[in-house]
Formats: C-alpha cells, structure tokens, sequence
C-alpha cells in the first residue's frame, strides 16, 4: 500500500507539472498570435487612413510599389511607435513580475511604488537642465542622456525603496506602499520645482508627456531606449528559478543554493534601467506592471518560468492595444496612453487589492 502511495505520487506530480507546462505553452501561442495582430493594427491604425500597410512594408525589399507617401507613414512614423509600444509594454510588465517575485508579493509594481516617478525626475531634470551641462559631456552622452538620468533615478529610488522596506532579511508591504507613497510625492515635488524652470516651449511637451504617451516616438528614441529594455528582457528570463526559490523565503532559497543578494542586486538594476529607459521615451505609464503579471498567474499559475516571457508577450499587446484607443478615442487628436491604462488598471488594482486583504494587512 506504501510503495503504491509512494509510486503514485511523483505520477500525479509529473501530471500536474505536464498540465501547466501545456497551459503556459498555450497561453504563450495565443498571446504570440495576438501581438502579430496588435501590431498589424498599429501599423494600419492612424489619421491617414486609407495608407496601404503591406505594400509599403514591402516596397523597401523590392517586393512590392507604394507611394512614397505611404511608404514614409509606415517606417517612418508608425513602424518605430508601434516598436517603442511593444517594447515598452514589455519591459513594464517584465519589471512588474519582477518586482513582484521579489517582494514576494502582488501588489508590487514599478508605478505604484514610486520607481517610476524616480525615474520620471531623471529624465525631466535631464531634459530641463542637460543644457547646463559642459558641451563636451553633451557631446559625449547625447542621446543617451535621457535615459540614463532616467536610469538612475528609477536605480536610487529603487534601492532606497528597498532599503527602508526591508528589515531583518523580510520585506513589509506595508512599509513599501507606503515608502513608495512618500518617494512618488517627494520625486514629484523635486520635478515640480525643475519644470518651473522650464521654458515655455518645454512646458507643454512636460505635461503631455508626463500622462505618458507614445505619439512622439521616433527612430532616434526608439534606439537609444532599445538596449537597456532589451537587457532586461534578456536578463529577466534567468532569474526565474531564483524569484521561485525567494517565494520560499529568503532562508530557504539560501538553504537551495541561491545567491540571494546578488540576485536582489541583479533585479534591482534589471528593473530601474528598463523602467528608467521606458519612461524616458514614453513618459508615466501605470498599471502594466501590476495588471499583466496578476492576469498569467491566474491563467497560468506563479512559475516564473513561464510567468516572465509571457509577461512581456503581453505586456505587448496590452499597450499596442491601448494605444489603438487612444488614437480612436478624441480622434482625431489623441489621448495619452496613460489615462487609457490608469482608467483600466485603477479598478483592477482595486479589485487585486480586495482580493489579498489578508496580504496587505496595514
């Protein structure tokens, strides 16, 4: 009777294993033909709508004529927002899986708990006050100049963050709300005394900006953004069996053999530089981060494994697809992205916070 209990049960472990492992796959095939057609209809979404999308993504491979009309609204203007959307999407859900798996809790996200306001005073301080800078350091860093002062402010508002969060090897939820609560108000202050400074022509680029939006995306931005997104998202992926093994604990991912603080460390860094480069392009998005991780684990399960690719799958889609709205909302102006996610994502938060009230006991 033992030994059948005993070879039952790594049967019926493998079975459940092979089950999630088909989901995942699953959720992954859906979500990968899903952002095919986002992106198609961020290609073909837009004023001018009578553009001819397939000929002039063909034309410059010499398979097929466009006019040079809709061969310049396609790569020149769509093609690199429709890029910087997905691309965004996906490093702000990524970080938000990260954040999470690292607090060892849901409600973690890059937005709500100041990262991203940290990261937002980089970039405003860089964009007021860069041409303070001595012209060789300009010449030196130009483009990049954005989003590494974005960087490090995400980076510093990050560690803090963590810093006064944890205590005794145990991070507090409470106190990360409520430290991000007073690190978004105290960043924001500190942007509002650059802005200002700022100049009239900078006021109104600030404001749209700041409510995020992916309307001024062009080639130049899109690259100087590209590698540190793409770093998280190639980083991300090898840190989920340690996110795994922190669920236990911190005391029982060591016992496993997991280097816990340099993974902090490499997650801490992974996180403000995708979120800073981000928000230097696309300015405040919220609730990615925190909407997309929460939606796969109740798809999917919690493994990392298949959380983290997922998450940038949709992620992805999700902001192409706000982005589509608004473009069609107020058309034929445009409504910046970050109210169409806040007014998505703010009942959903709600409703994830309701869900874990045994969680986040304040």
């Amino acid at each position: 009777m033992a030994a059948a209990e005993h070879i039952a049960r790594p049967s019926a472990s493998s079975h459940v294993q092979g089950d999630r492992r088909r989901r995942v796959l699953a959720v992954r095939t859906g979500l990968s033909v899903a952002l095919v057609l986002a992106m198609l209809l961020s290609l073909g979404w837009g004023a001018a709508s009578d553009t001819q999308v397939i000929p002039a993504l063909l034309t410059p491979l010499g398979l097929a004529e466009a006019s040079l009309r809709d061969t310049v609204i396609i790569w020149d203007i769509r093609f690199p927002r429709m890029l910087t959307g997905a691309f965004v999407g996906a490093s702000l859900a990524v970080s938000g899986a990260v954040m999470q798996g690292l607090f060892r809790n849901p409600l973690a996200d890059p937005g709500l708990i100041g990262v991203s306001a940290g990261a937002g005073f980089g970039a405003v301080a860089a964009i007021v006050l860069g041409g303070l800078l001595p012209v060789a350091i300009q010449a030196v860093v130009g483009y990049y100049l954005v989003p590494l002062a974005a960087f490090f402010g995400g980076w510093i508002t990050t560690i803090v963050l963590y810093a006064v969060a944890t205590r005794g090897g145990r991070t507090s939820i409470a106190t990360m709300l409520l430290a991000g609560i007073a690190l978004g108000a105290l960043t924001g202050a500190l942007t509002g005394i650059i802005v200002y400074y700022a100049t009239d022509d900078q006021l109104r680029d600030l404001t749209f900006w700041g409510l995020g939006s992916v309307a001024g995306a062009n080639w130049d931005k899109f690259w100087t953004a590209l590698p540190l997104i793409v770093a998280c998202l190639i980083v991300a992926p090898f840190l989920a069996r340690s996110l795994n093994a922190l669920a236990l604990g911190e005391a029982a991912a060591t016992h496993m053999g997991i280097p816990v603080q340099r993974m902090k460390n490499i997650a801490i860094l992974t996180v403000a530089g995708s979120v800073g480069a981000s928000v230097a392009v696309t300015g405040g998005i919220g609730f990615v981060g925190i909407v997309v991780p929460h939606l796969l684990r109740l798809a999917q399960g919690p493994d990392h494994n298949g959380l983290l690719i997922n998450s940038a799958l949709l992620g992805a889609v999700m902001l192409l697809v706000a982005d589509a709205m608004a473009r069609t909302v107020i058309a034929p102006a445009e409504m910046p992205i970050g109210i169409i996610t806040a007014i998505l994502g703010g009942p959903f938060f709600l409703w994830i916070l309701l869900r874990n009230r045994n969680v986040v006991d304040l």
